[in-house]
């Protein structure tokens, strides 16, 4: 009796097993399954496209697509840019988040609820239904009516940087909503008896949080660094608007690809043109894989530690 029971709890233990495997594969694939497709038709030729019989593997390779899209994106001037100009943001937003988190993690303050609701509300409502009242603002900035009251012009600082720059500064920018939320989570975890050691040493406010604080902090650091560079890399929202005619970035570049490249052809053919922008989205992403394979651990490290502690 013993020996069938314990069969029996094999046979379970290995259904079981065969089930979970079965829908981790499934969910693997449908997650996997796009890529694999930009992979195949960025090196198919257009043969292999009107060829029924070819399937993800093509049989005539080629990196014409390849060719064409780096040209008709400008992507070796495009690509350093986005990267100097993401990377750019990236650290004001991680250091702006961070100080306000901070602010609201060790320090009590009339409204501090209300206002940190305002910081989750940022992160339910959805950025896009905020771009036209944005848009206006900026073109139109007037600094609380200062302008006006002196007989200036407003400033108009549309087709520029600068809006998406003192968004970001001002803690307004893509995503910061749920920086300062991961920030907030991480310095309620660290005990409040390091920043009493550290007044009682005589440092400031500022010099705890750049000095002590900080530091402690990488695993979130880590976390927000690799959120803010990814979103500001693949922005298309802020970038069309205020920087369509004077940035060179890599996702307007993308996003007109299927245009520029269709305007060189003699003849319109979609089944070239598809094998060009898949092209396109496989060497924009590739230096967005690279940088996940190489701090994949401490990005893992930092969302558990931000969503365990507080």
């Amino acid at each position: 009796m013993l020996t069938v029971s314990k069969y029996a709890f094999a046979i379970k233990n290995l259904l079981l097993n065969i089930l979970v495997y079965t829908i981790l594969t499934g969910i693997a694939f449908v997650i996997i399954a796009p890529l694999i497709g930009i992979v195949s038709k960025t090196f198919s030729s257009t043969t292999d496209v009107m060829n029924p019989l070819v399937y993800l593997v093509p049989r005539n390779p080629t990196m014409d697509n390849i060719n064409n899209a780096i040209r008709y994106t400008n992507y070796t001037t495009a690509l350093p840019f986005t990267i100097f100009f993401s990377g750019a943001l990236m650290i004001l937003q991680v250091f702006i988040c961070s100080l306000v988190g901070y602010g609201f993690a060790r320090f009590n303050f009339p409204g501090r609820e209300i206002i940190f609701f305002g910081v989750v509300l940022t992160i339910v409502i959805p950025f896009q239904t905020l771009l036209v009242p944005i848009y206006l603002q900026f073109r139109h900035f007037d600094f609380f009516g200062l302008f006006t009251l002196l007989g200036l012009e407003p400033l108009n600082f549309a087709s520029s940087w600068v809006p998406v720059t003192m968004l970001t500064a001002t803690g307004q920018g893509i995503r910061s909503g749920l920086y300062i939320f991961l920030f907030r989570q991480f310095f309620r975890g660290i005990p409040k008896e390091i920043n009493e050691a550290a007044t009682i040493d005589g440092a400031g406010t500022f010099y705890t949080y750049l000095r002590v604080m900080l530091p402690n902090a990488a695993p979130p650091i880590i976390t927000v660094m690799l959120f803010s560079f990814v979103w500001q890399y693949n922005d298309t929202s802020l970038a069309s608007i205020f920087m369509s005619r004077g940035g060179n970035l890599i996702s307007i570049m993308l996003s007109t690809l299927t245009q520029n490249y269709g305007m060189s052809l003699s003849v319109w053919n979609p089944s070239t043109i598809i094998l060009v922008v898949n092209a396109g989205v496989l060497i924009c992403i590739a230096p967005l894989v690279v940088i996940y394979l190489l701090i994949q651990r401490y990005f893992i490290e930092g969302i558990e530690t931000s969503g365990i502690v507080g």
